[in-house]
């Protein structure tokens, strides 16, 4: 009897299901039908300009991706289609990336291998660290463009001719993971051939990656909000011997710390990025861990604000008033000062330490670029 092992990817993908709300079904646009004139356009770009169909006339041929910031498949395909944009505007090929994205329809849960999100902001702080050397245009406002061409997954591709006639739509190539060969170059096939004139051989191909995030499916983060505020919130009792056991970290997981008290504005300030941050990558080899330096007389207050901020982790209070005890068990380079934050690996190794508020943007990017987590499948 023959057994069946599922791939990775859909093992992460039966998991979320089984975690959180599944959407009803959306009646998605279809993509644009191959011979269909391009639809005009005016959208903002990061670089502060507007861009029409008439800023590319001086194009041959005109490639419209549809992407956008926090997917792992766009992700994986950015790199591609920087270079794409190298090789080919010298022959009379432009490029142009739009994000259909209406941010407001991202769930924290989706954006567990990323460190931006998809508004406008977050593109901006993608295309400059990225480099990107093409217009990337924000349609998440409205999404109207976005529904007149019909992508169906981030990144699609469309290409249109030099009488702006769509002669393909489809992926960029078929293997998503950077670092290996694709067999099918798709989009530079398309390119090759209507560079020479030719008809193209395969003019629609299947797209994978995210499903575009629909303004229709805001809906969607008031559920997961019910789901998160139903999570039990816990208190448990820690000595020396436990703290450092959790710092010696045999989690197998990129373990996050966070030391903060009641009666520290700048902690319970910025408690609520350490749930956003937790909410993001908790379903990877990520976990977040509280320890309050409140003294143990005050469990009960220490327990009320865990569960007004839904701290539905690991959260312990230190079992001691010799505050001392504690800064030397957590870390010796630690001088004492509240809140204090410390990114931990598999074994014990601290790669961040902070004393004082920290920059949820940075604390995001180190760990989505660790290479326990990463931004691809």
């Amino acid at each position: 009897m023959k057994s069946y092992r599922l791939p990775v990817f859909s093992l992460v993908l039966l998991l979320s299901y089984s975690l959180y709300p599944v959407p009803e079904r959306i009646d998605e646009p279809k993509p644009l039908a191959i011979g269909a004139p391009a639809p005009d356009f005016k959208l903002p770009g990061v670089d502060g300009k507007t861009y029409t169909l008439a800023s590319f006339s001086k194009s041959k041929i005109l490639v419209v991706l549809f992407t956008c910031n926090h997917c792992p498949t766009a992700q994986a395909y950015e790199d591609r289609a920087i270079q794409l944009t190298r090789d080919y505007v010298s022959k009379g090929v432009a490029v142009v990336a739009i994000s259909p994205n209406d941010p407001k329809a991202v769930q924290l849960t989706e954006l567990g291998y990323s460190d931006l999100g998809d508004d406008f902001a977050d593109m901006k702080i993608r295309s400059a660290e990225k480099k990107f050397n093409f217009p990337y245009l924000y349609d998440g406002e409205t999404q109207a463009i976005s529904r007149l061409y019909g992508p169906v997954a981030t990144p699609h591709v469309f290409i249109f001719d030099a009488e702006r006639k769509l002669r393909y739509q489809g992926r960029i190539d078929d293997l998503e993971k950077p670092g290996k060969t694709p067999k099918s170059f798709d989009t530079r096939a398309a390119l090759d051939e209507l560079l020479a004139g030719k008809p193209v051989t395969t003019p629609a191909t299947k797209v994978f990656g995210c499903s575009v995030k629909w303004a229709e499916k805001e809906g969607y983060q008031a559920k997961l909000k019910e789901q998160w505020s139903a999570e039990p919130v816990t208190l448990d009792s820690i000595d020396e011997k436990g703290i450092r056991e959790v710092l010696a970290n045999n989690s197998g997981k990129l373990r996050l710390i966070n030391v903060w008290a009641t009666w520290c504005g700048p902690c319970l300030a910025e408690y609520p990025d350490f749930i956003d941050i937790n909410r993001m990558y908790r379903e990877r080899d990520f976990e977040f861990v509280s320890i309050s330096a409140d003294s143990p007389d005050n469990r009960d207050k220490v327990l009320k604000a865990l569960k007004q901020r839904q701290s539905s982790v690991k959260n312990y209070l230190f079992n001691s008033d010799d505050k001392y005890k504690l800064i030397e068990a957590i870390d010796p380079a630690w001088q004492g000062a509240l809140p204090y934050t410390v990114l931990v690996e598999p074994g014990g190794k601290i790669v961040y330490g902070k004393q004082g508020r920290i920059d949820p943007a940075a604390i995001k990017k180190l760990i989505v670029d660790h290479p326990l987590i990463g931004r691809y499948y």
